[in-house]
């Protein structure tokens, strides 16, 4: 990391020591002040997957000294980013305990957002693939609650009608016209103009070996490197599915909710998207789904870019983070520890499909039970093998400068990677706007 990109979070904890030379000074008036407040409330903001389990963990670690109340964030990464910021950027003291996208760790931590957590809090139990996100200059900033990571959902009939043997890796080329052989079977992605359609391109760009963005040490003077063999690869992935029969009506809007619908309309689909799935068609009288049905839902490790080339599938999850201005930073990071704790990761999983970022939770019975052994083999592998967005305290404008120019899919071509790779160059620089 640059020395500049430092000064911020040094800043931050010199405001601290000011803070809390001046409270030392003040000592009696402020226990005086806390007395008359009463017990404290830590304020966490949780996004909107798995309330009703967060509010159950909320409850469960509150203590005689604290209580946890929930606030739920925007329902898109994007709006949450801008909401948190917005309040931490203002020193916001009631902004105790935030649940993150992994991308928003380094951006907050240099900028002094984020109080420093303890070494212990990730050890060997936490697994890899999750266990960088919560790192920015030597330091950890947070503290992985469930690892979230993507694999190829299909219908097994889908795939034996179109011959394609799932038993093997399988490129996005054979997902692509295995679907347009079969009248009405679909490829579902993530392509509206949103962070998951960064997610989608990342993945098909690391898959072939290259990389978005390269020393993100330097900041705004790292190494734009889409403009390669690896980005071309991603972009043909891209133009052949927005212009197959394959495609989805909706591909320019779509999200990870809207191809849910077309696994089990008509022929079917293969479709790539995060771990809820599995909980999510789990036979009930609100979604219609049989148990027949359920019996057909395949999964594989995500597609390849190239045939020669292991897959990378996209890693995300959330991170519990401690904001640098609350009133109640030890009680917070206390909290965090419990919030993040095997308990609470065995029951993400099991009751909510958010699948834990530890290997001791990944070994509780309860998810032997919730799950089949060999899903959560690969769920535990994607995580561990996969490929996160670049690490950069500049990330919101990386991916807002990629989807401005990616979008929409059907634009897409091989000079595409050429065209985002210049214009993020510009941004990075001052020279364009986003």
């Amino acid at each position: 990391m640059s020395r500049t990109s430092a000064r911020p979070a040094r800043r931050a904890r010199a405001r601290r020591r000011v803070a809390l030379a001046a409270a030392a000074v003040l000592g009696g008036t402020l226990l005086a002040a806390c007395s008359e407040e009463g017990k404290p409330v830590l304020t966490w903001y949780i996004n909107p997957d798995g309330v009703e389990v967060l509010d159950v963990i909320a409850e469960r670690c509150s203590t005689d000294q604290y209580d946890i109340e929930t606030e739920l964030l925007p329902t898109g990464a994007t709006d949450q980013r801008i909401q948190l910021a917005r309040r931490l950027a203002a020193e916001d003291d009631t902004t105790d305990l935030m649940n993150l996208d992994p991308v928003f760790v380094p951006e907050f931590a240099n900028a002094g957002w984020l109080e420093e957590m303890p070494d212990d809090v990730v050890t060997e139990d936490t697994l890899d693939g999750i266990a960088e996100t919560v790192r920015w200059d030597d330091r950890i900033y947070a503290i992985p609650l469930w690892a979230n990571t993507q694999v190829l959902w299909y219908r097994k009939s889908l795939a034996e009608e179109a011959g394609l043997d799932m038993s093997q890796p399988v490129t996005w080329d054979q997902v692509i016209d295995a679907a347009s052989s079969v009248p009405g079977a679909t490829v579902g992605v993530q392509a509206n103009k949103y962070e998951a359609y960064v997610v989608w391109i990342n993945a098909l760009v690391q898959g072939a070996g290259g990389e978005i963005i390269s020393d993100v040490e330097a900041g705004k003077d790292a190494s734009v490197d889409i403009d390669s063999e690896a980005g071309r690869a991603a972009a043909a992935v891209i133009e052949k599915l927005a212009k197959s029969r394959a495609a989805q009506s909706d591909l320019s809007v779509s999200n990870e909710g809207t191809s849910l619908p077309a696994m089990f309309a008509g022929p079917g689909e293969f479709m790539t998207n995060w771990t809820f799935v599995y909980k999510n068609y789990a036979p009930s009288p609100e979604n219609g789904i049989t148990e027949e049905q359920y019996e057909d839902l395949g999964w594989a490790r995500y597609p390849r870019t190239v045939p020669d080339m292991e897959s990378r599938p996209p890693v995300g999850g959330i991170d519990v983070g401690v904001g640098a201005f609350s009133k109640h930073r030890d009680f917070a990071v206390e909290a965090a520890q419990c919030i993040t704790d095997t308990d609470s990761q065995v029951a993400l999983a099991v009751d909510a499909g958010l699948m834990p970022a530890t290997a001791t939770a990944y070994e509780a019975p309860e998810l032997a039970e919730a799950y089949p052994p060999d899903l959560l083999e690969l769920f535990r592998e994607s995580v561990d093998s996969g490929g996160p967005r670049p690490k950069s305290a500049y990330y919101a404008t990386i991916s807002s400068a990629i989807q401005s120019v990616w979008h929409s899919p059907d634009s897409v071509d091989e000079s595409t990677p050429k065209e985002s790779a210049d214009f993020l160059a510009e941004v990075l620089e001052g020279k364009a706007l986003l």
